[in-house]
């Protein structure tokens, strides 16, 4: 005997088919349907909502996609044998972003298990995936999702997600899974015909989620109890939160906090840490100073000034939101304080922007570091890869200004050996309006900006999707194999150097050159000189070299220190 339960306050009438026999449901004041069935322990199933059969909004299982029925399904507890896996913190860790479907060729779970022994060996501690929840398609980033309950089937369903962490786990990798519940995709959204689960404002994706309005507890618990379940079910060791500035709850406890008292309640229960990171817009620590303080009490955020900053400083892009930054004297600032944008003249935005951190209480392995992103290379035009337009040498000096900086460092597949493929914009719409329209928006919006529309690719063509796997034959090509091993040797000192992962920004010193084009980063009795430039620069630091990428001389004293164009040395004093 089945329970089948469904809060749907806004229908006349609620049955659940089962097999292909309808049956009745009660209603409870409180707006939820409850029925018993007798039926097999993976029967298909759907609610009947005034006359149409509609998907379970927790489904946790959809076989044959989005619109058609959900199906029972239970993680098998034996098939778990990570029982001794006591969790992984962030502090002093490292995080690696990939996509399942573009990760390898086959594009599943079971086919990224074959890759975990790579990342184990480059060094990472995390594995972040994309969001696998379900979306109407074969392919696309994952932002699209209407069931949050469900895993995408074509990537491997429920049971292969389990499989990937169980494995991740086996190889003392933990496993952070990146969730969307600001916005619902554009097909296979049936939640407003249960209940009110959309609110009446829009943000850049669409409509909002009802997280503050009336009837809104249920969502609330809809979206917690969504997160909660890929903690405890899928013993995930945490999360990404998408885009949180689009969260708006004007609650006297906002949801994000009430998100993360209850994580801290799993945790203890669990015996392992469990991890929130906020996506956001804001340049606001908030999110991140402890509730005792104030904030809300997550445990990171992604800080797209770090990004913003090295980026400018080595690749001269000044376009769009860049516009900024590209100085060293910003990127010196950005590494000291955290945020570039902290109560400062915003010209993106045309307005100030952000707060000030307090670095004496918080420490930076709460922000995120990195040189790429799904967001920061697919949504350039072309879904091109900095390899695509810089030197080795400057890829190499982008990997040590974030992986021996006080961050913590991500990293986004393939970046470790410079890979080539692109990482483009893709998606698989069934509906022919809608695939026509995301095609048509994509196109115009770089067209406003000056780019041939002809040369966006189309998301909808198959082969913008292909392009965007990775090769891994790429790795045992001469100049990738030594991006590869720079990275590797880079994430050791990592572990090595405890100066490396302390995370307190007061204890960072910060010297450049803007003429010359050097910046250095002392981390106690290492120093961390790069060389921006393409000509060689003489810098006022000594030591002894004991990382680099191109071989540096120094003077009798060893005061000063020869980098060629283009590289990085790493002196310990």
């Amino acid at each position: 005997m089945h329970t089948f339960e469904v809060w749907a306050p806004t229908p006349e009438s609620v049955r659940v088919e089962v097999d292909g026999i309808t049956h009745d449901m009660e209603r409870t004041d409180d707006g939820w349907w409850r029925g018993e069935v007798d039926c097999d322990n993976e029967a298909r199933y759907g609610f009947v909502v005034d006359g149409q059969i509609l998907p379970d909004p927790r489904s946790p299982r959809q076989p044959e996609g989005v619109h058609l029925l959900s199906q029972l399904h239970q993680l098998d507890e034996a098939s778990w044998t990570d029982s001794q896996w006591t969790g992984r913190q962030l502090p002093g860790s490292s995080v690696y972003e990939l996509h399942i479907g573009t990760f390898t060729p086959e594009g599943t779970f079971d086919a990224a298990i074959e890759r975990l022994d790579h990342l184990v060996d480059l060094g990472v501690g995390f594995v972040e995936i994309m969001p696998v929840n379900g979306f109407n398609g074969t392919h696309n980033w994952g932002y699209d999702g209407v069931l949050w309950y469900t895993v995408h089937e074509i990537y491997g369903g429920p049971d292969g997600l389990q499989r990937l962490v169980n494995a991740a786990h086996e190889r003392g990798l933990g496993v952070i899974l990146d969730v969307v519940y600001n916005h619902l995709g554009p097909s296979g959204n049936y939640l407003e015909k249960f209940g009110p689960y959309i609110a009446d404002g829009a943000n850049t994706w669409g409509r909002t989620i009802n997280i503050g309005g009336p009837q809104s507890g249920e969502v609330r618990e809809y979206i917690i109890g969504n997160a909660l379940r890929w903690m405890r079910d899928f013993h995930i060791d945490g999360l990404r939160l998408d885009a949180v500035h689009a969260l708006v709850d004007h609650t006297g406890t906002h949801i994000l906090e009430e998100l993360a008292v209850r994580t801290e309640t799993l945790s203890a229960h669990l015996g392992r840490p469990l991890t929130l990171i906020a996506e956001s817009d804001l340049n606001d620590a908030t999110l991140i100073t402890p509730r005792a303080a104030g904030g809300f009490g997550l445990d990171a955020q992604w800080d797209d000034d770090i990004h913003h900053t090295i980026h400018t400083a080595v690749s001269g892009e000044r376009q769009g939101y860049y516009a900024d930054f590209g100085s060293l004297e910003s990127l010196a600032s950005t590494l000291r304080r955290g945020f570039f944008h902290a109560g400062t003249y915003s010209s993106f935005r045309g307005r100030v922007h952000g707060r000030p951190i307090d670095i004496t209480h918080q420490p930076a392995s709460a922000l995120l570091a990195y040189t790429c992103t799904h967001d920061q290379i697919g949504n350039r035009a072309i879904g091109d890869r900095p390899s695509a337009y810089l030197t080795p040498g400057q890829l190499a000096i982008k990997a040590a200004l974030v992986l021996l900086s006080p961050y913590t460092p991500m990293l986004f597949m393939g970046e470790e050996w410079g890979a080539t493929t692109p990482f483009q914009f893709f998606t698989s719409h069934p509906e022919r309006e809608l695939g026509e329209a995301t095609a048509k928006g994509r196109k115009a919006e770089f067209a406003a900006h000056g780019w041939n529309s002809d040369d966006i690719p189309d998301p909808q063509d198959p082969q913008t999707f292909l392009r965007s796997k990775l090769d891994w034959d790429e790795r045992t090509d001469q100049t990738h194999a030594r991006v590869l091993a720079c990275y590797r040797d880079l994430l050791a000192l990592r572990k090595k150097r405890i100066e490396i992962t302390d995370p307190w920004l007061g204890h960072l010193h910060v010297d450049y050159d803007e003429d010359d084009q050097w910046i250095t980063l002392r981390r106690g009795a290492l120093q961390i000189v790069c060389n921006l430039g393409t000509d060689a620069a003489s810098v006022p630091a000594g030591g002894t070299p004991i990382l680099w990428w191109d071989p540096p001389t120094q003077d009798e004293t060893a005061s000063a220190t020869v980098v060629p164009g283009h590289s990085f040395v790493v002196l310990e004093s």
